[in-house]
């Protein structure tokens, strides 16, 4: 009987140090960090700013979306979305940081932030296409994309109008000022290109395009005589005085006008 509750007593015992043995580990162990507290997202920012001041942007694209995902709503997630698309400018990714841009836009309609996000989205444009007007020459006129160029010119525009006292406005006018004038000068080129190969009806339509889009940019003064000589020739007389009425009051010392030098050489030499 004695043996009995001995071997009762040796269990309980033993029993009893597994547990505590058990309970004693635990104790010992680390807790795991969660993900998606805020430690851990400060933590994965402040590797991010390293990344991207480092210019290792690939590393950082990764880790953004990771802390774009986890801190959505809140305004490091808004942080994050800004640098992701950053980070893709940066690589290459145009397509890309546009998109993640207008995702932005979209979600963070009253965002202090908004006013930088129309100027990178301006940047990230205006730096794809910087070299169209330079690049013509070696280019069917005709098979040029003017998307990025006229992105960049809306982004630019609605952050000039919507936030006129932003720091960032008046670079960002300074540049919808080129780039209007840059596509305005396109269009007339365009406009020659056609008016060059005896494609009348087409070179007036181009040149009266730069007109209603662009009337204040200095290409304007070419397109309205581009539009008066293929009224010319296409015998719409009517037009043709209208055009060169327009062009008269409105560049009354141009060469292109009524009595003006372009009558006495190529008008196309004035570049």
């Amino acid at each position: 009987m004695f043996v009995e509750k001995n071997q009762a007593g040796r269990a309980i015992i033993g029993a009893f140090f597994v547990a505590l043995a058990l309970g004693l580990s635990g104790c010992g162990s680390t807790p795991k960090e969660d993900p998606n507290s805020q430690a851990a997202l400060d933590k994965l920012y402040a590797d991010v700013k390293d990344d991207l001041n480092s210019g290792s942007y690939e590393r950082a694209i990764k880790t953004l979306e990771k802390i774009e995902g986890r801190a959505a709503g809140t305004t490091m997630g808004q942080q994050a979305t800004l640098d992701l698309a950053w980070a893709y400018h940066k690589t290459g990714e145009r397509a890309q940081a546009v998109t993640t841009l207008d995702r932005f836009i979209k979600l963070n309609p009253s965002s202090p932030a908004m006013d930088y996000a129309l100027y990178m989205k301006g940047i990230v444009n205006f730096n794809e296409d910087l070299g169209l007007f330079g690049r013509l020459a070696n280019q069917d006129v005709a098979e040029r994309d003017q998307q990025a160029s006229r992105e960049a010119m809306l982004a630019f525009r609605q952050l000039v109008e919507q936030f006129p006292e932003s720091k960032y406005a008046s670079d960002a006018q300074t540049r919808l000022d080129f780039i209007t004038n840059t596509l305005a000068a396109y269009e007339v080129h365009v406009a020659r290109y056609y008016f060059n190969r005896k494609a009348y009806v087409a070179a007036a339509n181009r040149a009266q395009s730069a007109v209603a889009e662009f009337q204040y940019a200095p290409s304007v003064e070419e397109a309205l005589y581009i539009m008066s000589e293929s009224y010319d020739q296409l015998g719409l007389t009517q037009l043709r005085d209208d055009a060169r009425r327009v062009l008269d009051k409105n560049f009354p010392s141009s060469i292109y006008g009524t009595n003006g030098a372009a009558r006495k050489k190529p008008w196309w030499q004035l570049w």
